[in-house]
Order: C-alpha cells, then structure tokens, then sequence
C-alpha cells in the first residue's frame, strides 16, 4: 500500500524504478572497485 499526493511520488517508488542491486554489485567488483563480502536479507524499510 503506497499513499502520495502526486503521481511522480508513486512512480518513484515503483519497483522498475530501482537498479537489481546484485548487477550493481557483481559490475563494481568486476571494475575492481569493491568486493562483496557479505549478503544481507531486508526485513523492513522506512522513509521519511
């Protein structure tokens, strides 16, 4: 459930709207910029 005054809010916050955060990962350690280390698992999260 996602409540917003504008359309442009609710577009922010469609799931298309986000990068799979594995590629982002797997593409900075194969530039050898970074190296996983560990997987988290999100349980909640709050903005605002």
């Amino acid at each position: 459930y996602v409540r917003t005054t504008s359309f442009a809010g609710l577009a922010e916050e469609a799931g298309a709207a986000y990068k799979d955060i594995t590629d982002v990962i797997q593409a900075a350690a194969d530039a050898g910029i970074s190296k996983p280390v560990v997987r988290f698992t999100p349980v909640g999260n709050v903005k605002g």
